[in-house]
């Protein structure tokens, strides 16, 4: 179950790869300064994880206007994060979960991922989107246990919208 609006977020520090190599994000980093958008998705080089994240892209003029910072998280090595982000020309910064340790946080993880498939991929991020707001409070929480489904960013925008 995802962790509840009004709860502190968990802090992190995640890896990123820049033009400048491997780098460290901090969520606290943006405390007292900005907003936070968490967008986790289950992994990179699939359909749905590419429609979000090129469409999110397209929006984040409007959320850099709404004072927040997007980050996209999977359990994916920022090496295939940043090759996947070059390829659908995605601009959101992505953070690698690589032990799936903020996915469990959140509390936004598959027990097992495509259990029809039977792949045995467990702690695998569900499709799920946290506001934090600048005092490290989850202003927004949605998670999906259906990959496919987008979360919903018109409920996002507007409470976005009320926390500028």
């Amino acid at each position: 179950m995802p962790l509840a609006v009004g709860t502190k977020a968990p802090d992190f520090t995640l890896s990123t790869k820049t033009g400048d190599g491997p780098k460290h994000v901090k969520l606290s980093d943006n405390f007292g300064r900005k907003n936070t958008l968490l967008l986790f998705f289950p992994m990179a080089f699939t359909g749905t994880c590419t429609e979000e994240m090129c469409s999110t892209t397209k929006e984040l003029p409007n959320y850099s206007g709404m004072n927040t910072e997007v980050y996209g998280i999977s359990g994916d090595n920022p090496f295939a994060q940043a090759a996947w982000a070059e390829k659908e020309k995605i601009d959101v910064k992505l953070l690698s979960d690589y032990e799936h340790k903020v996915a469990k946080d959140y509390g936004v993880v598959y027990d097992s991922f495509l259990p029809q498939i039977n792949l045995g991929m467990s702690g695998v991020p569900k499709r799920s989107a946290f506001i934090i707001d600048k005092n490290g409070v989850i202003q927004y929480a949605e998670s999906n246990d259906d990959a496919k489904q987008l979360p919903n960013f018109d409920k996002i925008k507007t409470k976005l919208a009320e926390l500028k």
